[in-house]
């Protein structure tokens, strides 16, 4: 399903903020704040935002890096790699949070969004989209490898929706300890699934870096993103093209 992109401006505390819409054919559906990894919003956030549209939501991924350089899209090369663990250093992760919520609320009050709207983050964007999953209460969650969401388990039940959490079991900056703690904080909560994949890595959804990706795993994961939304963030028949 083809779908339609044009850049965003999103007003946030100190200035305006780019970001990248992809809509779905039908013209509307139910938004999805997607968020970056440290690699800026480069082809593969731009690629999973076409995936997401295809779907049939209206999908938002702002600049995160704006406030230290705009438009940054890194290559998933090992320099590339480099160069994000730089602007991740520098970043205020503070003030990406409120930027990230403020496109979150940005992204409801499009004309292109049903009025409910869902976060799913990657990487960087899955420990951001943790804490805008509790300051925004948005109807649905899913969380690709957000490292240091069990050092922030103080949070949880701030996370009143529905949400999906994927890790990867050879994670070396999310070691199985850290998502038992947090599969512990989340106990007796049916409405958080956490789902962990055997033979994965950190990002390994990131078919655009082969350093990264691992295709059984990922395409285990994206078949519960999936199905995940279509419970608990549904497209309506129309939206999605039926």
């Amino acid at each position: 399903m083809s779908v339609v992109t044009r850049a965003e401006q999103v007003s946030v505390e100190g200035g305006v903020m780019s970001a990248h819409l992809a809509v779905p054919t039908s013209g509307r559906g139910p938004g999805l704040l997607l968020l970056q990894e440290v690699f800026g919003v480069n082809d593969y956030i731009t690629g999973r935002a076409a995936t997401l549209a295809g779907m049939g939501y209206t999908v938002l991924a702002p600049d995160l890096y704006w406030r230290l350089e705009p438009e940054l899209a890194l290559p998933h090369d090992a320099e590339g790699l480099q160069r994000a663990f730089g602007y991740h250093q520098r970043l205020d992760e503070p003030r990406a949070i409120q930027d990230a919520a403020a496109a979150f609320r940005h992204l409801r009050r499009l004309a292109e969004c049903d009025g409910r709207a869902g976060v799913i983050g990657f990487c960087l964007g899955g420990r951001i989209g943790y804490h805008v999953t509790a300051l925004e209460d948005p109807d649905a969650a899913v969380l690709y490898y957000g490292s240091g969401i069990a050092d922030r388990l103080e949070l949880a039940p701030s996370l009143r929706c529905p949400t999906l959490m994927h890790f990867g079991a050879d994670d070396p900056y999310i070691p199985p300890e850290a998502v038992e703690r947090i599969r512990a904080a989340f106990q007796g909560r049916e409405e958080v699934e956490i789902a962990v994949q055997p033979d994965a890595e950190h990002a390994f959804d990131n078919y655009l870096a082969p350093m990264f990706h691992r295709p059984a795993a990922a395409l285990a994961a994206w078949q519960l993103t999936e199905e995940f939304l279509a419970r608990r963030l549904p497209v309506e028949p129309q939206a999605a093209g039926k």
